[in-house]
């Protein structure tokens, strides 16, 4: 079944100087759900993130919360909390009454609010924490106070922008399992903001892919990934091999000089497209009249998988890829239908990853 919606943006638009950070955008929310907002800086994101929480109003649109227009309500009236990057604990209080915080401010019984406490130490895995002082915390101890101090409230949803910003590398992924052990435990909405595409793709149960003030694209992390809407997305989630094509029929696709069998329709006839092929669905094998051949560049060891650059006739293929080659090796890249995926034309056909995040920073500043 279906869960409900929370909360729906409906043609939103905020501009500064004359130019858009948000272009209309619409997104409805579901009750209970591991949302993330993805995208490069400048796209957007914090901004969204910033009018649900009411800390904005936006310039165009509405914001609904269980179908009330809420674009006037403060955010201290809103069922909402926030995490921020920079937790802002209170360095004089301890873990206990770090997290009591909210409660003592509401006047709220000391015998609930040592349960409320209690219970929430034991959600965020720091049971035993309550009488440490903040400062003698690890990064990831000190991240799961500031969430359990926004979560004791009991908000209907928790806004957390960038939250693991500020953690190492196997810290952050340690926490990526925590926050969605918290969320489906706890059963309430995370609005969740990161430029970091592994963090969308472990956590979420959908992500929007954001890119110059739109949504490119919204889906499971399986759809985005699999499916990508066009060319920046592609890049944008995982690494992406992005040539031109034809599609002379459904079903029919021209690139690398070869017509190759694929799963797409729908296309005009000899329309000009673009084709994904994910470097992990590559296959090496001896050069045939089926295959794209090339010669081995480089290889590099990446402990899990070779990464394999291949240069053919002037176009440079990269393959993830369990086996090894040989530079200066020519070999055959194999390809089935189902590894091949046809996207519309787009302008970030012929970008490279970085050039598009650089494209978006340069708005950076005027997302607040």
């Amino acid at each position: 079944m279906e869960k409900s919606i929370i909360v729906s943006l409906k043609n939103i638009s905020m501009n500064y100087d004359d130019e858009f950070v948000l272009n209309n955008i619409n997104l409805d929310i579901r009750d209970k759900e591991f949302i993330t907002l993805l995208g490069p800086s400048g796209c957007g994101k914090t901004t969204t993130l910033r009018i649900i929480g009411g800390f904005i109003e936006p310039h165009e649109g509405e914001v609904y919360f269980d179908g009330k227009l809420i674009n006037k309500i403060p955010p201290y009236r809103r069922q909402v909390n926030t995490v921020f990057q920079k937790y802002a604990l209170f360095p004089h209080l301890n873990v206990y009454e770090n997290i009591a915080f909210g409660l003592r401010l509401k006047k709220t019984p000391e015998k609930e609010i040592r349960n409320a406490v209690l219970e929430m130490l034991d959600h965020v895995n720091l049971k035993g924490f309550g009488a440490k002082k903040v400062d003698y915390l690890s990064g990831g101890q000190q991240q799961r106070v500031a969430i359990a101090r926004a979560l004791i409230n009991k908000p209907r949803m928790l806004l957390l922008d960038e939250p693991l910003g500020a953690l190492d590398l196997q810290l952050r992924k340690e926490m990526q399992i925590e926050l969605k052990r918290m969320q489906q435990q706890l059963g309430i909405t995370f609005i969740y903001v990161t430029h970091d595409q592994e963090e969308a793709l472990t956590m979420s149960d959908r992500i929007v892919v954001m890119n110059r003030g739109i949504i490119d694209q919204i889906g499971t992390p399986q759809d985005i990934y699999n499916e990508p809407a066009n060319a920046f997305v592609a890049r944008f989630i995982g690494e992406s091999n992005i040539v031109s094509g034809i599609m002379h029929d459904d079903f029919d696709v021209e690139f690398a000089g070869k017509h190759f069998v694929c799963v797409d329709k729908g296309f005009e006839k000899m329309e000009p497209v673009d084709v994904v092929l994910r470097p992990e669905d590559i296959r090496i094998c001896e050069p045939n009249e089926n295959t794209i051949d090339g010669t081995v560049e480089t290889v590099t060891f990446k402990g899990v998988h070779y990464e394999i650059i291949v240069d053919s006739f002037g176009t440079k293929w990269k393959i993830h890829s369990t086996k090894s080659a040989v530079p200066g090796a020519f070999i055959g890249m194999s390809l089935t239908p189902e590894d091949i995926h046809i996207m519309h034309k787009s302008y970030a056909s012929n970008t490279a990853p970085e050039d598009i995040i650089s494209q978006e920073a340069a708005v950076n500043e005027k997302e607040l």
